[in-house]
């Protein structure tokens, strides 16, 4: 199907899983929703931070797309919304629009979910696609450069690859810097502060084979631990692994 049809499926509340391999060869985003006023703090702790949170689009003055997609509803066209207050996820919704008023500014972020499709044309399998599956993403003790009240650890996604494609799997998501670009670490997940590989911290338990190695790339689910630190007093995001699918073609965030 088109993402335009999967988004009109979602607002009908008739799709409400994980979106991992659903339209590929589209763009996928992350969603940070906030006030107003953290606007231009928020604008430049990506800019500071691109790897693990690039920023693609900025909505204010309503909720609808125009850049990713048009005049798309950024209120009921992802399948699952976090309420967030004083830090912590208070509700999980299908629809924000009884949160939504005038000062608020969506934020919509790059996605690992976008490289997939290469991945699997470059020969490289993806565990999580194949068994319908959401990624697996864990908290490291990666620092993000500060802005503001904004600070924290990055959050990654991790894909099993077989040992002899890890050099391609790099050099395959490297075009693709908006969307997090290659890993950040392979191998020994201890030395980035995951001490149970066993464990994520969202997502599913994707299985590690003996011919494989775990490769870590940023994850847009990195802002939520921010604002989980920071205890802002509301915001809303995606709930990991349900993305806005969005109509802008993958080839369109190649970098040769």
């Amino acid at each position: 199907m088109s993402p335009k049809e999967l988004r009109k499926l979602i607002s009908e509340g008739k799709f409400t899983r994980a979106t991992a391999g659903i339209c590929e060869g589209y763009v996928q985003t992350n969603l940070v929703i906030l006030p107003k006023r953290y606007k231009e703090d928020f604008k430049l702790f990506c800019e500071k931070n691109p790897k693990a949170i690039p920023l693609l689009e900025v909505v204010e003055d309503g909720y609808r797309t125009s850049f990713l997609a048009k005049d798309a509803n950024l209120l009921n066209e992802l399948p699952l919304y976090n309420i967030i207050k004083n830090g912590k996820v208070v509700e999980q919704v299908k629809d924000i629009s009884d949160y939504y008023d005038e000062d608020l500014v969506f934020f919509l972020i790059g996605c690992s979910f976008t490289f997939e499709n290469s991945l699997i044309k470059a020969g490289i399998s993806l565990r999580h696609i194949e068994n319908c599956q959401n990624v697996s993403m864990y908290n490291t003790s990666i620092e993000l450069n500060q802005v503001g009240d904004f600070r924290g650890k990055m959050v990654v996604s991790m894909r099993a690859i077989k040992k002899e494609l890890i050099k391609l799997a790099y050099e395959v998501t490297s075009h693709y810097p908006k969307m997090h670009g290659s890993p950040i670490h392979h191998g020994d997940p201890k030395k980035i502060g995951i001490l149970d590989i066993s464990k994520p911290d969202y997502g599913d338990v994707i299985e590690i084979k003996d011919d494989e190695e775990p490769l870590f790339w940023p994850c847009g689910v990195t802002p939520q631990n921010v604002l989980r630190d920071m205890k802002i007093p509301f915001a809303i995001t995606h709930t990991p692994g349900h993305m806005f699918v969005t109509d802008r073609k993958d080839s369109e965030f190649y970098v040769a």
